[in-house]
């Protein structure tokens, strides 16, 4: 949903793109240091430093922003540009899941990473779904919205990983983890359908 709804943010976006224009770095090398961040958030995540994980993975998904509020604000957007920062989005939103893998999270209906894996597989058609449309040309406008975009799923990702800080059972977590699956999975379906249903319109 929080893709269709940006104008939401665009004085945050401004302001971003305003401060950290002051910088030598290009939008391109703001991408580039998102997915560092997101390594190192990995890192400690393998190592069950759960802490210093959240905190190098919200640098690195705040840096994803800054990148675009950047390259707008200098009025210097690029397609290549475009292109990597939605190849470094997955990227780092695989690192997260890969790095939930290391956490001893309980079993519930499922084993853990059965859990992991289809939260991955739902991000994964969701965003796919979206790709395959316009990679085709089979519409004119891009796919967007669902229940749970990518921005609606990072927030629910963080939440479980501060409620495994909470709770070090990680259950809240794990529970967050298996309605982030029954979303994301829901949403790749939403995109589906809207696809076909573009198609057919534009037959």
């Amino acid at each position: 949903m929080l893709d269709t709804k940006r104008h939401w943010f665009k004085s945050l976006e401004v302001l971003v793109g305003k401060t950290f224009s002051l910088l030598p770095i290009t939008p391109n090398g703001y991408t580039y240091l998102s997915g560092v961040f997101a390594l190192i958030g990995m890192y400690y995540m393998i190592m069950q430093e759960l802490a210093l994980s959240v905190v190098f993975f919200f640098i690195g998904a705040f840096l994803d922003f800054v990148d675009g509020a950047v390259a707008r604000n200098r009025n210097i957007p690029t397609k290549v540009g475009a292109y990597l920062d939605t190849i470094f989005d997955r990227y780092v939103e695989g690192m997260i899941f890969f790095g939930m893998l290391f956490l001893p999270l309980p079993k519930i209906w499922l084993p853990a990473y059965a859990w992991i894996f289809l939260a991955m597989f739902g991000s994964i058609v969701t965003t796919y779904a979206k790709a395959a449309v316009k990679e085709k040309d089979l519409v004119n406008q891009e796919l967007k919205g669902g229940i749970l975009s990518r921005g609606e799923r990072m927030v629910l990702i963080f939440f479980a990983l501060i409620l495994g800080l909470i709770y070090p059972d990680f259950l809240y977590t794990t529970y967050i983890l298996i309605l982030i699956v029954i979303l994301t999975n829901f949403t790749a379906i939403q995109r589906v359908w809207s696809g076909v249903r573009a198609i057919y319109s534009h037959e």
